[in-house]
């Protein structure tokens, strides 16, 4: 299905065209991605919505350079990245992409500032740790264990990890799955003011059909394929969706 355009008359950061990811072969060959055009634009939000199996979290991997198409063309900024190799993908995900799982990844024996540091450390124009957990709302827990957080503090941990690379693209998989309502909003709350801080673009992957107002823009998948894409007018605030 094509993207039908947004209507940005600027250059996208991503251009996909006739996307296909294939797992295996023959018979139980599975088409997780099939034909996928889309153009995807700096400073927007953009939320990806489908039930499970549908191709989301396919899309986003491929996206993070995480994983390559079996067919088709992905770019970044006019840079072929179904043609890079592992080392160019590496410097990609390094310099210019964030992530956010729903499963915090944070490594218990090490502090708060400290699960940061580990990706700063590698970053061209880092974010101090404590600058970061302040600006999600965490100033002067950075001396404190994931042990010692409640979930959702521990996800905003993760979100500050990622923003503190200063990514051109932030890409959030089921970010509040593992949260109850309330922390979920304060999560996602976080997340629009980092975009509206950062003017990256960010990418929420979810099943919740709610979350779709959030977005500026929303693509609903469905058997590995786009099934449409629809613009939002004005987003919601976290508060007001329904969970």
């Amino acid at each position: 299905m094509s993207s039908s355009l947004h209507p940005n008359a600027v250059a996208p950061l991503f251009r996909l065209r006739g996307v296909g990811r294939v797992y295996g072969d023959g018979a139980s060959a599975v088409h997780a991605l099939r034909g996928v055009d889309l153009d995807l634009h700096a400073g927007e939000v953009v939320v990806v919505l489908g039930p499970s199996g549908s191709g989301k979290s396919t899309l986003l991997n491929i996206l993070g350079g995480l994983d390559a198409p079996s067919s088709g063309s992905v770019e970044f900024e006019g840079q072929r990245l179904d043609q890079a190799d592992e080392r160019a993908l590496g410097e990609y995900r390094r310099r210019h992409v964030g992530f956010v799982f729903q499963f915090y990844n944070l490594i218990p024996s090490l502090t708060a500032a400290e699960n940061i540091e580990l990706v700063t450390d590698i970053a061209d124009d880092p974010m101090p740790a404590e600058e970061a957990l302040g600006q999600l709302g965490l100033g002067g827990r950075g001396d404190s264990f994931p042990s010692q957080l409640s979930g959702g503090e521990q996800q905003r941990v993760a979100i500050a990890r990622a923003l503190a690379k200063r990514p051109r693209v932030l890409l959030c998989d089921e970010p509040t799955g593992a949260l109850d309502l309330a922390t979920g909003v304060r999560v996602l709350d976080a997340l629009m003011q980092a975009n509206a801080r950062s003017g990256s673009l960010s990418l929420i992957v979810t099943h919740n059909a709610d979350m779709a107002r959030l977005g500026d823009r929303v693509v609903r998948f469905a058997d590995g394929a786009i099934r449409s894409i629809e613009c939002n007018a004005v987003r919601a605030q976290p508060s007001e969706l329904r969970w």
